[in-house]
């Protein structure tokens, strides 16, 4: 999150032209400053079989492109302003680009901060304008950063913020992605709104607790197709640092589909141990997710989750099953050969909760229908990657993927092949 960014400490320091960029006073005591800054980055992806050969794609090669540019202005310790232009472009892929690939210019963020109550680290601030937003560990609200388009809302936020409690209360209207320049259409219906707080229980630990509330128009599930009126209620218990660590959180759905009742509920746990004393500081660790899926279709209840608005790569580098229907296990394994360098390792089988749903992908969408198939075994993927902190400002990451399809995708697919991903991005930012 950039706006998170604080430049405040270079108000005193040395001038150079990075320190210049950062923070630009406005007024003689610097309580008015500016403060700019921005990112380039381009991916080079090659897949093949995508699509698990439904499509006969086969091989593509494509190219994607963002450029970012902020600006952040503190007229005082009570009102701040805060925009960023956003560039996505993408060249080369055979079906064209899709709706994370690319916005030729738009607003990321527009926003203004009102800071009412700002007294012994106790924080109050009202956000109002277009914003990104990120709760937790990412999987039902994200900005979806491994995508070439960052996701963003228009909307008002309440937030209160200390060294023990966060709270977050807000509203929000999501936008539709069109593809040229500033052409981008807000819903201008209210179609996302919670309460998000985090307890500190202590240095390490977290206790987050929230409500989701959700409305979508013509949602698509296994079940069908209707109006979709979702809330969702859960809870995520955390610890990180050095040693043990986990992250274990569980949800539960209730709303309306159409005419039918949702009844969905989704338990996921990272548990794993950070050797801090052994060179590279290895981390072992091992996710499980069990996500319910439709038990009957037409029985007049839902059982899908709706994962809102996730962070995909919780399910691998480019994720090829969502988190809706599914039970996953997950081993991974990171180390730092160097200070700058970070290798992951990491495996990831899945399986259908119910053989009467079919499987989603990261972002809900349904993306094969059961088609009466008794397998519950979709496939394995196998994940590497590379990332490497060049300096301060570039950074390079590479990662490949392969996907075994399992027996319900062999069973349903007559022309099924194996998925291949090699996705290489280098990112400046300033």
């Amino acid at each position: 999150m950039r706006y998170e960014e604080n430049y405040t400490t270079l108000k005193d320091s040395a001038i150079t032209f990075y320190n210049g960029i950062k923070f630009i006073p406005l007024s003689r005591s610097g309580s008015v400053f500016l403060s700019l800054g921005g990112e380039v980055r381009e991916e080079l992806d090659y897949t093949e079989n995508e699509d698990w050969g439904e499509s006969g794609l086969g091989r593509d090669v494509f190219f994607l492109q963002r450029y970012q540019l902020h600006a952040d202005l503190h007229i005082s310790n009570r009102i701040r302003l805060f925009g960023q232009l956003r560039s996505g472009l993408e060249d080369g892929r055979d079906n064209g680009p899709r709706s994370i690939d690319e916005d030729k210019l738009n607003v990321q963020n527009l926003f203004m901060d009102f800071v009412p109550y700002n007294q012994s680290c106790r924080l109050l601030t009202l956000r109002l304008g277009r914003q990104e937003i990120q709760y937790g560990s990412g999987r039902l609200i994200d900005v979806q950063e491994g995508t070439n388009l960052r996701l963003y809302f228009d909307g008002v936020k309440v937030a209160y913020a200390s060294p023990q409690l966060t709270f977050d209360s807000f509203v929000m209207a999501s936008t539709q992605i069109n593809t040229g320049t500033f052409d981008n259409v807000s819903t201008s219906k209210i179609n996302l709104w919670g309460i998000y707080t985090t307890y500190s229980i202590s240095k390490r630990a977290n206790l987050d607790v929230y409500y989701l509330g959700i409305n979508r128009d013509k949602a698509v599930f296994n079940e069908g197709i209707a109006d979709e009126s979702r809330h969702t209620v859960g809870s995520r218990f955390s610890r990180n640092g050095n040693g043990f660590v986990y992250n274990v959180e569980a949800i539960y759905q209730f709303g309306t589909f159409g005419l039918d009742n949702i009844s969905a509920l989704g338990i996921s746990s990272e548990i794993g141990y950070v050797f801090d004393k052994v060179k590279g500081t290895p981390t072992v660790k091992l996710r499980t997710d069990y996500i319910s899926g439709d038990k009957r279709k037409d029985d007049g209840k839902l059982g899908t989750p709706n994962p809102l608005y996730p962070n995909g790569g919780y399910f691998g580098m480019n994720p090829q099953v969502g988190p809706a229907n599914l039970v996953s296990i997950h081993p991974n394994l990171t180390w730092n050969p160097s200070e700058k360098f970070l290798l992951k390792f990491a495996t990831v089988l899945n399986w259908r909760q119910s053989t009467e749903d079919g499987i989603y992908r990261a972002n809900g969408s349904l993306r094969l229908p059961s088609s009466e198939s008794k397998e519950r075994y979709i496939g394995t993927a196998y994940i590497t990657t590379l990332s490497w902190n060049i300096n301060r400002f570039l950074s390079y990451n590479i990662g490949i993927q392969y996907f075994q399809t399992g027996n319900f995708i062999n069973d349903i697919l007559p022309e099924n092949k194996d998925g291949f991903f090699v996705g290489s991005v280098i990112g400046f930012k300033f």
